[in-house]
Formats: structure tokens, sequence, C-alpha cells
């Protein structure tokens, strides 16, 4: 009983040794908002918008808060980080944007129940904050692709924001993603209404 008494104790000590460790450093979690207002002189059409989840690389395709100390060094903004991976949080961005746009029959998540008149996919190629001259800059860069079903037509076009942040603090480097993803949420919602229009060449 006695050394069952003494290994239950020994046990209690270890789990309570594990259980202190170090000092835990708190993480903090952005999710930029990306309102878009909609532009008085878009037209409304009557077809469908499916959005793809935009591809990545493994750089991109993390929560992890991505910046660009020099062109040739990525690194990751220590105690902070996306609340969804950045092609997710860009998916929902785009979704989100062409719905409050009003501007088309339907929009949806490619994959789901409906199918859409009209593909956009993506490709993310920057997701970033990047130095110059010792200045951050937030910058999104997508490759896009809009895919009309029926006709079988295809237009690309390369689309990049840049937003200057307050200040080189995470809690302002954060917004400015919004502000980014915002722009190109409209760039995309513009280029959408002329390319996937049926009529168009």
């Amino acid at each position: 009983m006695i050394r069952r008494l003494c290994a239950f104790a020994l046990a209690m000590l270890l789990t309570g040794c594990l259980g202190l460790g170090g000092p835990k450093t708190v993480v903090q979690v952005y999710s930029p908002m990306a309102p878009v207002q909609a532009d008085p002189a878009w037209p409304s059409v009557d077809w469908s918008v499916a959005i793809g989840t935009p591809m990545a690389s493994q750089t991109i395709d993390s929560t992890r808060i991505a910046v660009r100390p020099t062109p040739y060094q990525v690194q990751a903004y220590k105690g902070a980080r996306w609340a969804d991976t950045a092609p997710e949080m860009l998916q929902t961005a785009l979704v989100q944007a062409f719905e409050d746009s009003g501007r088309f029959r339907s929009v949806m998540r490619l994959g789901s129940s409906g199918r859409g008149d009209v593909l956009l996919l993506t490709e993310i190629r920057h997701f970033e904050t990047v130095y110059a001259d010792g200045r951050p800059t937030v910058v999104v860069d997508v490759q896009a692709r809009l895919i009309q079903r029926n006709a079988g037509r295809v237009a690309s076009q390369r689309f990049r924001r840049e937003v200057v942040p307050a200040s080189p603090k995470v809690v302002d480097i954060a917004p400015a993603f919004g502000q980014a993803m915002s722009a190109l949420a409209a760039d995309l919602i513009a280029w959408t209404l002329v390319q996937g229009n049926p009529g168009s060449e």
C-alpha cells in the first residue's frame, strides 16, 4: 500500500511539473474585415457566379501572417496568426463582396450544391507584408481566371493591391490586409461583370 501511495504521489508530481512548463506565449488571432461598397456604375446581371477556394503555395496556405523582410526571405509574425488560412479568408471575402454587391443572380462557393454559370478561380501569388527601405507594405496579389460554363470561354488577368499600414505593428498590419482584400474584391467584381457577360469576347 505504501509503495502504491508513493507511486501515485510521484505520478501526480510529474503531472504537475509537466502542466506548469514555461511561460506560455499568448497568440493574438486576427480576422480582418473586407467590406466592399458597390459602384453605382456596375450593371446587374442574370447569371450566377461560383467562387473557388484560391490556390496558394504552402507558405501562403497557412494561418501564419507572412512577412518578407528582404526579397529573398519569408518569416512570420511571432505571437500572431490568422483566424483561417489566407486562401479561406480571401474566398470568404470574395463571396461576401460579390453577394453584397447585389449585382448577380446568385453567388456561391464552388463545390456547394449549385454549379454557377460562371466560375471564378484564383491563385494567390502574394499575401504578405513586404519591407522596402525599412517600411512595410501589405501586398495581396492574385492571378484570376473566369470560365463561362456554357460558352466555354476563359478570361484571365492578374490583380494586385498594396496598402501601407498605419504602423509596423501587427495590430495595424492586420486591418491593412482587410483594406487590400476589399480593393481587390471590387476589382474582381467589376472585371467579372464585364468578362462573365455572355456577350463579351
